[in-house]
């Protein structure tokens, strides 16, 4: 790594240790693991043997890009919290992060506690943010510059007219909740452009989650890509990969998501409007996202956003 990287990034390790023992309710969407210099296998083979000790399921793996590995976990605690929620199965898994960036390897995670308050969950998750910290460590947060207040993350918009947590996107309606789940499987199966990452049953009510890649569909449209939506806006030293995937939920006889102009903005509130690096370069994603993923949920395609 040459000398101006290794400043940058040690610069961004400096800053988010500065935040690994700050007030809990200063938040931010991920915690650093650690960044090391050890073989990107050997690092996620460790990384997947801590989480099995500590409790959690490794649900899922997907390498949307060279350099960038996710492991979707879940835990009896993650599946009790997103039963006693509504719409809480957005909670119910966890990323993982391993991402390979001039020689070394970051290591990260979503934060449970700020994805709880996200999702507007009815606990804290703050059982599962420790195991979390005990199986993985704590270095600190990151993402944006500066952390939020619990009560904002849970009524967070990025700016006026844009859509709340509550404002979900409803892709299909089938005859059940069994027949919901499979027309699911069968979409992502089928749908050029989606894969099917993992999925959890929420346990006691008829809700189920499901991660999904994203890649360029049928027509070729780059902006549901996430390669390409990850080079526009996750730049930083410390990367974000646990963004990814997205997520379909299955609610009854109902299949949802979240609006783009939400789901991206929640994990990357402080991206500029404007400019490079910003939302304007991806001005067609939640067109392109709710399309592809309406097909992957069997319903059928019709443009809408809030942009």
């Amino acid at each position: 790594m040459n000398m101006i990287k290794r400043f940058l990034l040690t610069v961004a390790m400096v800053a988010v240790a500065a935040t690994a023992h700050a007030a809990g309710d200063n938040l931010k969407p991920f915690l650093l693991s650690e960044v090391t210099s050890g073989d990107v296998a050997e690092v996620q083979a460790s990384v997947e043997q801590k989480l099995g000790e500590a409790g959690f399921d490794v649900v899922g793996r997907y390498s949307p890009y060279q350099g960038a590995t996710i492991l979707g976990v879940t835990s009896d605690a993650l599946r009790a919290a997103a039963a006693q929620s509504e719409f809480g199965g957005y909670a119910a898994v966890q990323r993982v992060a391993l991402t390979s960036l001039n020689g070394e390897v970051q290591v990260s995670y979503t934060n449970p506690t700020y994805m709880s308050h996200a999702y507007r969950m009815n606990g804290d998750l703050a059982e599962v943010t420790a195991a979390l910290e005990q199986a993985l460590g704590n270095a600190g947060a990151f993402g944006p510059d500066k952390g939020m207040a619990s009560k904002k993350v849970r009524k967070y918009h990025y700016m006026f007219g844009m859509p709340y947590f509550d404002d979900g996107i409803e892709l299909a309606k089938h005859d059940s909740y069994e027949a919901a789940v499979a027309a699911v499987e069968k979409g992502l199966k089928e749908t050029e452009g989606t894969t099917r990452v993992w999925r959890v049953d929420v346990p006691g009510k008829e809700e189920t989650v499901f991660g999904v890649g994203m890649a360029k569909g049928k027509d070729g449209s780059k902006y549901a890509d996430d390669p390409y939506i990850m080079g526009e806006i996750d730049f930083k030293e410390l990367r974000s990969t646990a963004h990814l995937p997205y997520e379909v939920l299955v609610s009854g006889d109902r299949v949802y998501t979240l609006p783009a102009e939400f789901r991206i903005a929640i994990n990357f509130p402080d991206l500029k409007m404007m400019g490079s690096n910003s939302f304007m370069n991806i001005m067609e994603t939640p067109d392109a996202v709710e399309e592809l993923l309406t097909l992957g949920a069997g319903g059928k395609a019709e443009k809408a956003t809030f942009w």
